[in-house]
Protein backbone atom coordinates (compact mmCIF):
# COMPACT_ATOMS: atom_id res chain seq x y z
CA UNK A 1 0.00 0.00 0.00
CA UNK A 2 1.36 3.50 -0.87
CA UNK A 3 2.11 6.03 1.84
CA UNK A 4 1.78 9.87 1.20
CA UNK A 5 2.27 12.77 3.37
CA UNK A 6 0.74 15.99 2.58
CA UNK A 7 2.78 18.64 4.47
CA UNK A 8 1.11 22.20 5.44
CA UNK A 9 3.09 25.15 6.49
CA UNK A 10 0.95 26.37 9.71
CA UNK A 11 0.42 30.20 8.94
CA UNK A 12 3.59 29.64 6.57
CA UNK A 13 3.83 33.89 5.72
CA UNK A 14 2.89 34.52 9.87
CA UNK A 15 5.44 32.16 10.71
CA UNK A 16 7.89 33.66 8.71
CA UNK A 17 7.50 37.11 9.81
CA UNK A 18 7.12 35.86 13.76
CA UNK A 19 11.29 35.18 13.19
CA UNK A 20 11.71 38.63 11.46
CA UNK A 21 9.59 40.08 14.83
CA UNK A 22 10.86 38.56 17.97
CA UNK A 23 9.07 40.99 19.90
CA UNK A 24 5.45 39.52 18.43
CA UNK A 25 6.18 36.51 19.63
CA UNK A 26 3.28 36.26 22.07
CA UNK A 27 1.30 38.92 19.91
CA UNK A 28 -1.13 38.34 17.36
CA UNK A 29 0.19 39.13 13.64
CA UNK A 30 -1.27 39.09 10.56
CA UNK A 31 0.43 39.61 6.89
CA UNK A 32 -1.56 42.00 4.63
CA UNK A 33 -1.35 43.99 1.69
CA UNK A 34 -1.69 47.47 1.43
CA UNK A 35 -4.68 48.27 3.76
CA UNK A 36 -4.32 51.70 1.39
CA UNK A 37 -5.36 49.56 -1.62
CA UNK A 38 -7.38 46.82 -2.26
CA UNK A 39 -4.94 44.10 -1.62
CA UNK A 40 -5.39 45.42 2.03
CA UNK A 41 -6.82 41.57 2.97
CA UNK A 42 -5.61 39.00 5.42
CA UNK A 43 -2.75 37.13 3.50
CA UNK A 44 -2.31 34.96 6.90
CA UNK A 45 -2.75 35.32 10.18
CA UNK A 46 -1.15 33.51 13.45
CA UNK A 47 -2.65 31.00 15.56
CA UNK A 48 -3.27 33.63 18.08
CA UNK A 49 -4.69 36.10 16.19
CA UNK A 50 -7.21 33.43 14.64
CA UNK A 51 -8.30 32.90 18.44
CA UNK A 52 -10.07 36.22 17.87
CA UNK A 53 -11.85 35.06 14.94
CA UNK A 54 -9.78 36.81 12.37
CA UNK A 55 -9.38 34.72 8.66
CA UNK A 56 -7.49 34.64 6.10
CA UNK A 57 -8.74 36.41 2.89
CA UNK A 58 -11.20 38.77 5.02
CA UNK A 59 -11.11 42.67 4.66
CA UNK A 60 -7.96 44.39 7.04
CA UNK A 61 -10.28 46.86 8.89
CA UNK A 62 -12.64 43.89 9.87
CA UNK A 63 -10.00 42.32 11.27
CA UNK A 64 -8.42 45.14 13.56
CA UNK A 65 -12.15 45.81 14.80
CA UNK A 66 -11.95 42.22 16.02
CA UNK A 67 -8.63 42.71 17.83
CA UNK A 68 -7.38 46.54 18.22
CA UNK A 69 -3.90 45.37 19.41
CA UNK A 70 -3.30 43.43 16.03
CA UNK A 71 0.24 43.79 14.57
CA UNK A 72 0.14 44.14 10.67
CA UNK A 73 3.01 43.66 8.71
CA UNK A 74 3.59 43.62 4.85
CA UNK A 75 4.44 40.63 2.87
CA UNK A 76 7.92 39.96 1.87
CA UNK A 77 6.97 37.14 -1.23
CA UNK A 78 10.58 36.85 -2.12
CA UNK A 79 11.25 35.45 1.39
CA UNK A 80 8.21 33.36 1.17
CA UNK A 81 9.22 31.89 -2.05
CA UNK A 82 12.72 31.57 -0.76
CA UNK A 83 11.94 29.65 2.20
CA UNK A 84 9.78 27.18 0.46
CA UNK A 85 12.59 26.03 -1.83
CA UNK A 86 14.78 25.68 1.25
CA UNK A 87 11.77 23.20 2.71
CA UNK A 88 11.27 21.27 -0.35
CA UNK A 89 15.56 20.65 -0.05
CA UNK A 90 14.82 19.33 2.89
CA UNK A 91 11.86 17.15 1.60
CA UNK A 92 13.93 15.29 -0.91
CA UNK A 93 16.28 13.71 1.81
CA UNK A 94 13.33 11.57 2.57
CA UNK A 95 12.23 11.01 -0.79
CA UNK A 96 12.65 11.98 -4.35
CA UNK A 97 8.96 12.10 -5.21
CA UNK A 98 8.02 15.83 -4.06
CA UNK A 99 5.15 17.39 -6.28
CA UNK A 100 4.61 21.31 -4.63
CA UNK A 101 0.82 21.73 -4.23
CA UNK A 102 0.78 25.46 -3.39
CA UNK A 103 3.77 27.49 -1.89
CA UNK A 104 3.50 26.08 1.84
CA UNK A 105 1.65 22.79 0.76
CA UNK A 106 3.53 19.58 -0.57
CA UNK A 107 3.06 16.17 -1.12
CA UNK A 108 5.43 13.72 -0.70
CA UNK A 109 5.46 9.67 -1.46
CA UNK A 110 7.44 7.79 0.86
CA UNK A 111 6.49 4.31 -0.16
CA UNK A 112 9.60 3.07 -0.65
CA UNK A 113 11.54 5.20 2.03
CA UNK A 114 9.33 4.81 5.21
CA UNK A 115 11.35 1.95 5.80
CA UNK A 116 14.28 3.73 7.33
CA UNK A 117 11.59 4.78 10.25
CA UNK A 118 10.12 2.83 12.97
CA UNK A 119 7.08 3.51 11.05
CA UNK A 120 5.09 6.25 8.57
CA UNK A 121 4.62 8.35 11.98
CA UNK A 122 8.11 8.62 12.97
CA UNK A 123 9.04 9.85 9.62
CA UNK A 124 6.49 12.37 9.33
CA UNK A 125 8.34 13.62 13.32
CA UNK A 126 11.36 13.78 11.88
CA UNK A 127 10.38 16.00 8.73
CA UNK A 128 8.43 18.40 11.00
CA UNK A 129 11.76 18.41 13.66
CA UNK A 130 14.00 19.09 10.41
CA UNK A 131 11.85 21.97 9.14
CA UNK A 132 11.66 24.01 12.22
CA UNK A 133 15.09 23.77 12.98
CA UNK A 134 15.91 24.97 9.66
CA UNK A 135 12.92 27.60 9.12
CA UNK A 136 11.42 27.78 13.10
CA UNK A 137 8.08 27.19 11.01
CA UNK A 138 6.03 24.38 12.30
CA UNK A 139 4.89 21.54 9.53
CA UNK A 140 1.22 19.85 9.78
CA UNK A 141 1.52 16.08 8.54
CA UNK A 142 -1.91 14.60 6.78
CA UNK A 143 -1.19 10.45 6.20
CA UNK A 144 -3.15 8.60 3.38
CA UNK A 145 -2.76 5.98 0.96
CA UNK A 146 -3.02 8.52 -1.70
CA UNK A 147 -3.21 12.25 -2.08
CA UNK A 148 -7.15 12.61 -1.31
CA UNK A 149 -6.70 10.67 1.97
CA UNK A 150 -3.61 12.73 2.27
CA UNK A 151 -5.00 16.48 2.08
CA UNK A 152 -8.38 15.71 3.78
CA UNK A 153 -6.30 14.01 7.12
CA UNK A 154 -4.38 17.13 6.79
CA UNK A 155 -6.90 19.42 6.71
CA UNK A 156 -9.78 18.18 8.78
CA UNK A 157 -7.52 15.72 11.39
CA UNK A 158 -4.04 16.90 11.84
CA UNK A 159 -4.81 20.71 11.94
CA UNK A 160 -6.55 19.77 15.21
CA UNK A 161 -4.26 17.05 16.83
CA UNK A 162 -1.59 18.27 19.21
CA UNK A 163 1.14 15.96 17.47
CA UNK A 164 -0.11 17.75 14.08
CA UNK A 165 0.22 14.73 12.60
CA UNK A 166 -3.02 12.35 11.36
CA UNK A 167 -3.66 9.44 9.21
CA UNK A 168 -7.07 9.10 7.56
CA UNK A 169 -7.73 5.12 6.42
CA UNK A 170 -10.08 4.10 3.94
CA UNK A 171 -11.39 2.05 6.85
CA UNK A 172 -12.01 5.32 8.83
CA UNK A 173 -13.85 6.93 6.50
CA UNK A 174 -17.40 6.39 7.87
CA UNK A 175 -15.98 7.15 11.05
CA UNK A 176 -13.84 9.95 10.73
CA UNK A 177 -15.26 12.00 7.38
CA UNK A 178 -18.37 11.04 7.40
CA UNK A 179 -20.07 12.68 10.20
CA UNK A 180 -18.54 15.73 8.88
CA UNK A 181 -20.24 18.89 7.24
CA UNK A 182 -20.63 18.58 3.63
CA UNK A 183 -18.55 22.08 3.35
CA UNK A 184 -15.66 20.01 4.88
CA UNK A 185 -15.08 17.68 1.82
CA UNK A 186 -12.12 18.24 -0.23
CA UNK A 187 -13.76 20.26 -3.20
CA UNK A 188 -16.39 21.71 -2.17
CA UNK A 189 -16.49 25.35 -2.23
CA UNK A 190 -19.33 27.93 -0.95
CA UNK A 191 -21.73 27.65 -4.13
CA UNK A 192 -21.42 23.72 -4.03
CA UNK A 193 -22.35 23.64 -0.05
CA UNK A 194 -25.58 25.58 -1.14
CA UNK A 195 -27.02 23.12 -3.75
CA UNK A 196 -25.83 20.18 -1.56
CA UNK A 197 -27.96 21.73 1.41
CA UNK A 198 -30.69 22.61 -1.38
CA UNK A 199 -30.76 18.85 -2.20
CA UNK A 200 -31.00 18.59 1.69
CA UNK A 201 -27.61 16.93 2.03
CA UNK A 202 -25.72 18.32 5.48
CA UNK A 203 -23.23 15.66 5.59
CA UNK A 204 -20.19 13.97 3.79
CA UNK A 205 -22.10 11.08 4.65
CA UNK A 206 -25.31 11.57 2.60
CA UNK A 207 -23.63 12.47 -0.10
CA UNK A 208 -21.18 9.20 0.02
CA UNK A 209 -24.46 7.05 0.55
CA UNK A 210 -26.21 8.62 -2.59
CA UNK A 211 -25.81 6.51 -6.06
CA UNK A 212 -23.03 7.81 -7.98
CA UNK A 213 -24.78 7.64 -11.19
CA UNK A 214 -27.35 10.71 -9.84
CA UNK A 215 -24.58 13.07 -9.36
CA UNK A 216 -22.59 11.82 -12.76
CA UNK A 217 -25.81 12.86 -14.16
CA UNK A 218 -26.24 16.06 -12.31
CA UNK A 219 -22.72 17.63 -12.81
CA UNK A 220 -21.16 15.10 -15.01
CA UNK A 221 -17.24 14.82 -14.55
CA UNK A 222 -17.06 17.24 -11.31
CA UNK A 223 -19.70 15.16 -9.28
CA UNK A 224 -18.05 11.91 -10.33
CA UNK A 225 -14.81 13.23 -8.37
CA UNK A 226 -16.24 14.84 -5.28
CA UNK A 227 -18.21 11.33 -4.56
CA UNK A 228 -14.67 9.50 -4.92
CA UNK A 229 -13.25 12.38 -2.77
CA UNK A 230 -15.84 11.00 -0.39
CA UNK A 231 -14.74 7.75 -0.80
CA UNK A 232 -11.57 8.24 -0.04
CA UNK A 233 -10.75 7.39 -3.97
CA UNK A 234 -7.75 9.00 -6.34
CA UNK A 235 -5.65 7.37 -8.55
CA UNK A 236 -3.18 10.57 -9.61
CA UNK A 237 0.04 9.37 -8.68
CA UNK A 238 2.53 11.86 -6.41
CA UNK A 239 4.96 13.60 -9.42
CA UNK A 240 7.95 16.23 -9.38
CA UNK A 241 6.89 16.35 -12.71
CA UNK A 242 3.48 17.48 -12.69
CA UNK A 243 3.57 20.85 -13.56
CA UNK A 244 5.69 20.62 -16.66
CA UNK A 245 2.42 19.84 -18.43
CA UNK A 246 0.72 23.24 -17.97
CA UNK A 247 -2.73 23.43 -19.15
CA UNK A 248 -2.76 27.30 -19.88
CA UNK A 249 -0.77 30.14 -18.89
CA UNK A 250 -2.79 33.02 -17.11
CA UNK A 251 -2.22 36.17 -15.60
CA UNK A 252 -4.64 38.51 -13.61
CA UNK A 253 -4.69 41.62 -10.88
CA UNK A 254 -7.03 43.28 -8.63
CA UNK A 255 -7.37 46.98 -9.87
CA UNK A 256 -6.48 49.98 -7.08
CA UNK A 257 -9.10 51.42 -8.33
CA UNK A 258 -12.05 51.64 -10.06
CA UNK A 259 -11.72 51.61 -13.88
CA UNK A 260 -14.62 52.73 -15.85
CA UNK A 261 -12.90 53.94 -19.11
CA UNK A 262 -12.74 51.69 -21.76
CA UNK A 263 -8.92 52.94 -22.81
CA UNK A 264 -8.13 52.66 -19.03
CA UNK A 265 -8.70 48.84 -19.42
CA UNK A 266 -7.12 48.04 -22.49
CA UNK A 267 -3.74 49.87 -21.00
CA UNK A 268 -3.76 46.83 -18.31
CA UNK A 269 -5.76 44.57 -20.32
CA UNK A 270 -2.46 45.18 -23.26
CA UNK A 271 0.33 44.98 -20.10
CA UNK A 272 -1.87 41.34 -19.05
CA UNK A 273 -1.12 39.82 -22.42
CA UNK A 274 2.34 41.14 -22.36
CA UNK A 275 2.71 38.90 -19.25
CA UNK A 276 1.40 36.16 -20.28
CA UNK A 277 2.68 35.81 -23.78
CA UNK A 278 6.10 36.41 -21.97
CA UNK A 279 5.38 33.10 -19.95
CA UNK A 280 4.18 31.47 -23.02
CA UNK A 281 7.63 31.91 -24.88
CA UNK A 282 9.47 31.29 -21.74
CA UNK A 283 8.18 27.85 -21.67
CA UNK A 284 8.32 27.65 -25.37
CA UNK A 285 4.94 27.43 -26.39
CA UNK A 286 1.94 28.78 -28.44
CA UNK A 287 -1.46 28.76 -27.41
CA UNK A 288 -5.06 29.03 -29.69
CA UNK A 289 -7.41 29.91 -27.07
CA UNK A 290 -7.83 33.45 -25.32
CA UNK A 291 -9.78 33.44 -22.21
CA UNK A 292 -10.98 36.95 -20.52
CA UNK A 293 -12.28 37.37 -17.06
CA UNK A 294 -13.27 40.94 -15.84
CA UNK A 295 -15.30 40.96 -12.17
CA UNK A 296 -17.47 44.28 -11.48
CA UNK A 297 -16.79 46.89 -8.48
CA UNK A 298 -19.42 46.17 -6.96
CA UNK A 299 -19.92 43.72 -4.13
CA UNK A 300 -23.47 43.97 -3.32
CA UNK A 301 -24.18 43.53 -7.43
CA UNK A 302 -21.70 41.32 -8.36
CA UNK A 303 -21.08 41.45 -12.03
CA UNK A 304 -18.73 40.36 -15.07
CA UNK A 305 -18.01 37.35 -17.21
CA UNK A 306 -15.87 34.44 -18.51
CA UNK A 307 -15.38 34.50 -22.30
CA UNK A 308 -13.28 33.11 -24.49
CA UNK A 309 -12.18 33.33 -27.86
CA UNK A 310 -10.21 30.63 -30.58
CA UNK A 311 -7.46 32.50 -32.95
CA UNK A 312 -6.76 30.96 -35.81
CA UNK A 313 -3.12 29.86 -35.24
CA UNK A 314 -1.61 29.13 -31.90
CA UNK A 315 0.40 32.50 -31.16
CA UNK A 316 2.43 34.02 -28.34
CA UNK A 317 2.22 37.60 -29.93
CA UNK A 318 1.16 39.86 -27.29
CA UNK A 319 -0.73 42.28 -29.99
CA UNK A 320 -2.19 38.96 -31.68
CA UNK A 321 -3.80 38.18 -27.38
CA UNK A 322 -4.42 41.20 -26.99
CA UNK A 323 -6.82 42.17 -30.22
CA UNK A 324 -8.55 38.77 -29.04
CA UNK A 325 -9.22 39.85 -25.88
CA UNK A 326 -10.07 43.29 -26.78
CA UNK A 327 -12.99 42.05 -28.92
CA UNK A 328 -14.12 40.03 -26.19
CA UNK A 329 -14.11 43.34 -24.18
CA UNK A 330 -15.51 45.06 -26.55
CA UNK A 331 -18.92 42.56 -26.80
CA UNK A 332 -19.40 41.37 -23.28
CA UNK A 333 -18.42 44.70 -21.25
CA UNK A 334 -21.54 46.27 -20.43
CA UNK A 335 -19.44 49.64 -19.22
CA UNK A 336 -19.56 49.21 -15.06
CA UNK A 337 -17.05 49.86 -13.02
CA UNK A 338 -14.42 46.89 -12.67
CA UNK A 339 -11.71 45.69 -9.56
CA UNK A 340 -10.18 42.99 -11.58
CA UNK A 341 -9.62 41.30 -14.97
CA UNK A 342 -7.77 38.57 -16.03
CA UNK A 343 -6.60 36.98 -19.19
CA UNK A 344 -5.30 33.17 -20.24
CA UNK A 345 -4.12 31.53 -23.27
CA UNK A 346 -4.76 27.55 -23.46
CA UNK A 347 -5.01 25.04 -26.43
CA UNK A 348 -0.99 25.30 -25.76
CA UNK A 349 1.34 23.26 -28.49
CA UNK A 350 5.13 23.63 -28.97
CA UNK A 351 6.37 27.37 -30.49
CA UNK A 352 8.21 24.82 -32.85
CA UNK A 353 5.12 24.39 -34.99
CA UNK A 354 4.19 26.91 -37.22
CA UNK A 355 2.14 27.13 -39.47
CA UNK A 356 3.21 28.87 -42.37
CA UNK A 357 1.16 31.85 -44.38
CA UNK A 358 0.86 33.36 -47.79
CA UNK A 359 -0.56 36.45 -46.52
CA UNK A 360 1.43 37.35 -43.36
CA UNK A 361 4.90 37.32 -44.34
CA UNK A 362 6.12 39.64 -41.35
CA UNK A 363 4.68 37.06 -38.85
CA UNK A 364 8.27 35.11 -38.56
CA UNK A 365 9.42 38.55 -37.63
CA UNK A 366 6.64 39.38 -35.17
CA UNK A 367 7.25 35.68 -33.36
CA UNK A 368 10.88 36.95 -33.03
CA UNK A 369 10.50 40.66 -31.59
CA UNK A 370 8.64 38.77 -28.55
CA UNK A 371 12.04 36.74 -27.66
CA UNK A 372 14.07 39.79 -28.47
CA UNK A 373 12.29 41.86 -25.64
CA UNK A 374 11.89 38.97 -23.71
CA UNK A 375 15.97 38.89 -23.77
CA UNK A 376 16.52 41.97 -23.07
CA UNK A 377 14.18 42.20 -20.19
CA UNK A 378 15.61 39.36 -18.83
CA UNK A 379 19.27 40.73 -18.61
CA UNK A 380 18.76 44.59 -17.80
CA UNK A 381 15.36 44.38 -15.85
CA UNK A 382 11.80 44.13 -16.66
CA UNK A 383 11.04 47.41 -17.62
CA UNK A 384 13.85 48.08 -19.74
CA UNK A 385 11.62 47.75 -22.59
CA UNK A 386 8.03 49.01 -22.20
CA UNK A 387 5.34 50.16 -24.49
CA UNK A 388 4.40 53.57 -24.85
CA UNK A 389 0.57 52.67 -23.26
CA UNK A 390 2.94 51.80 -20.07
CA UNK A 391 3.57 55.22 -19.31
CA UNK A 392 -0.15 56.29 -19.46
CA UNK A 393 -1.59 56.97 -15.74
CA UNK A 394 -3.99 54.04 -16.04
CA UNK A 395 -0.25 51.74 -16.45
CA UNK A 396 0.04 49.31 -13.53
CA UNK A 397 3.21 47.75 -15.50
CA UNK A 398 6.02 49.36 -13.31
CA UNK A 399 4.21 48.58 -10.20
CA UNK A 400 3.59 44.83 -10.73
CA UNK A 401 7.20 44.79 -12.38
CA UNK A 402 8.52 45.17 -8.35
CA UNK A 403 5.61 42.60 -6.97
CA UNK A 404 5.92 38.89 -6.75
CA UNK A 405 2.24 36.93 -6.79
CA UNK A 406 1.03 40.58 -6.52
CA UNK A 407 2.61 41.34 -3.37
CA UNK A 408 5.29 42.98 -3.10
CA UNK A 409 9.23 41.28 -2.50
Amino acid sequence: MSVIFLVDMQSFYASIEKTRYPEAFDKPLVVSGDPARRSGVILAACPLAKSYGIQNAERLWEAQQKCDHLLVVRPHMQDYVDISIEITKIFHHYTDLVEPFSIDEQFLDVTGSQHLFSSAEQMAKAIQAEVWRSTHVRARIGIGENKVLAKMACDLLAKKSQSGIDWLKKEELAQKLWPLSIDKLYGVGSKRTKHFRNMGIRTIGQFAETPLEYFKKKWGIPGHVLWMNAHGIDYSPVSNSSHDRQKAIGHGMTLPRDYEEKNDIKVVLLELCEEVCRRARSRKVMGETVSLSISGASYEIPKGFHRQVKLEEPSNVTLELFQAASRLLDTFWENYPIRRLAVSLSSLSSDQNIQLSLFQKDRDQLLKVGYTMDSINSRFGKTTIRRATSFLPASQAKDRSAKIGGHYQ
